[in-house]
């Protein structure tokens, strides 16, 4: 009789944790501490910048990173797509020549150079608008070359967001 009620004991508990099992996996990802993100497939996600100090570039770009790198955000079905289009000042952080910025400044794009190789190598897409280049009068050969030249960033934002991405805009 005791050998009878281990047993079924036994059964009880593997089925129980195999329904379990099964559960969480077929459930969909949790949105985690994010309401937003309750019910969505994926987080594609494209960010306007025009800003042109290099150390409000400092700030913003590791929360972009934080963004795509988010456990809620990774946790959705579809992995983030993120895309950063550059235009208006933001095109003189991209760029070699540093006329123009001081000493602090200078420091500030040696780590905005960093970050944005470091966007490359994590997959993230960035565009330079070349209206903005020729507008602000940057030599184009002097762009960093992880970034894909376009030649109107506008057009570039507007079709991501006709794709399904959501636009950040930071000035």
């Amino acid at each position: 009789m005791a050998h009878k009620i281990r047993s079924f004991i036994y059964r009880l508990v593997a089925t129980t944790f195999t329904l379990t099992l099964l559960a969480t996996a077929a459930a969909p990802a949790s949105a985690g501490e994010y309401a937003a993100l309750k019910g969505i497939k994926g987080l594609d996600s494209v960010f306007d910048l025009s800003l042109a100090s290099p150390e409000e570039a400092v700030v913003v770009f590791p929360a972009i990173k934080e963004v795509y790198e988010d456990k809620s955000v990774r946790a959705l079905p579809a992995p983030p797509q993120t895309v950063i289009v550059f235009h208006g000042g933001a095109v003189k952080l991209i760029s070699t020549d540093r006329k123009g910025f001081n000493e602090k400044e200078q420091a500030a794009l040696d780590k905005v150079a960093e970050m944005i190789r470091q966007f490359k190598k994590d997959g993230v897409k960035m565009e330079v608008c070349m209206y903005a280049v020729k507008a602000l009068g940057v030599d184009p050969a002097t762009l960093m070359p992880e970034i894909d030249q376009v030649g109107n960033g506008f057009i570039s934002v507007l079709g991501y967001q006709a794709q399904g991405y959501s636009v950040v805009t930071y000035q």
